[in-house]
């Protein structure tokens, strides 16, 4: 058996014609004109009209294609990432107390108050990437807004506590 490479363009009898777009140990990801996407066994009878041979091919999966777009997309949009809380907050509340009893406190979820702060980090970095593909500031301009941004995180750090995973959190400008 010939394996063939992505981009390999095949007839097969239950499908009709498609291409190869992906190639895994077992199975081939074919697109096919009349019904899409499909995986077929390697050992599938099938019709081979032409031919890419697994060396001669840049093999790039469709999963590949898809993994570089998302990270594109975050890092060029200011589309949220889903953030989880930490557990321990989950469903809780922030209360609010003014010193003056005589005024009511506030509860908001901590659900809240947590979208909130993970919406102004993405719009922080949403400005930062701005900022630093901007023709129209020098380099000083812009290294002095990049302090500004640096130090606003570390306004933020306050609020690690509420984060599930620490590779989320804010960081500030460093000590050291």
């Amino acid at each position: 058996m010939r394996l063939l490479g992505i981009g390999s363009r095949i007839n097969h009898q239950e499908y009709g014609k498609g291409v190869v777009t992906n190639v895994t140990s077992r199975h081939y990801w074919v697109t096919f004109i009349d019904s899409g996407l499909e995986t077929i066994e390697l050992d599938s009878e099938l019709e081979v009209i032409e031919h890419a041979a697994a060396d001669d091919v840049d093999t790039v999966s469709l999963f590949d294609v898809e993994s570089s777009l998302v990270q594109i997309l975050k890092k060029w949009s200011d589309a949220s990432e889903i953030v989880p809380i930490a557990d321990k907050w989950k469903g809780g509340k922030l209360i609010l107390e003014p010193a003056d009893t005589a005024l009511q406190s506030k509860e908001i979820p901590i659900d809240t108050f947590f979208h909130k702060i993970v919406m102004l980090r993405d719009r922080l970095r949403v400005m930062e990437q701005k900022i630093n593909s901007s023709k129209n500031l020098d380099e000083q301009e812009k290294i002095d807004l990049q302090q500004y941004i640096t130090r606003c995180y570390g306004s933020l750090t306050t609020f690690n506590v509420l984060f599930k995973q620490k590779n989320q959190q804010f960081s500030g400008q460093s000590s050291k």
